[in-house]
């Protein structure tokens, strides 16, 4: 079966990423472990997907993906101070620390604390692999349609999904 839109695929990848001329292993989804996910409605990057339609079950893979492609160009102004007040009693995080953040409409994400300046906790809100190229390469382990009940909820259920 191939790889197309509303299946469920489950993979194994490498992720290395381009620094200073060599490559960094970054991550890895394995046998044991594998990526699961629902094709098509996107909970992945586009182009990552791209890469994989129409392959089936055993077919290896090995891509590349640029900055843009990935999780975008980094951002030099998404570097924001956080007024030292806001902590509180609590004692100001460590540099290098992730802090989990929330937006005025109560979207969540995560910045990483890269320096404290005297009235504030300077937070980097670029995505940890912005301004990276992306190589991938894998397995593809399992293809198969979802289930309506997948497709009504958004994402895989059972074994390497989401259990109710």
């Amino acid at each position: 079966m191939k790889i197309d839109i509303n299946h469920v695929v489950s993979l194994t990848y490498d992720l290395y990423v381009t620094e200073e001329g060599e490559k960094k292993h970054v991550e890895s989804a394995t046998t044991e472990q594998p990526l699961v996910f629902l094709y098509g409605v996107g909970m992945m990057l586009p182009k990552f997907e791209e890469h994989l339609t129409g392959l089936t079950v055993g077919d290896n893979y090995s891509f590349s993906l640029s900055a843009a492609d990935g999780y975008g160009e980094y951002d030099e102004k998404a570097v924001a101070p956080l007024p030292k007040d806001m902590f509180g009693d609590q004692p100001l995080p460590e540099i290098g620390s992730v802090l989990p953040l929330q937006d005025n409409n109560g979207g969540q994400f995560q910045g990483r604390v890269v320096s404290i300046a005297e009235d504030a906790v300077l937070v980097d809100l670029n995505h940890p692999m912005a301004g990276h190229e992306l190589h991938f390469n894998g397995t593809i382990q399992e293809v198969r349609p979802a289930t309506q009940e997948e497709l009504d909820h958004g994402h895989v259920h059972g074994e390497g999904g989401h259990q109710h």
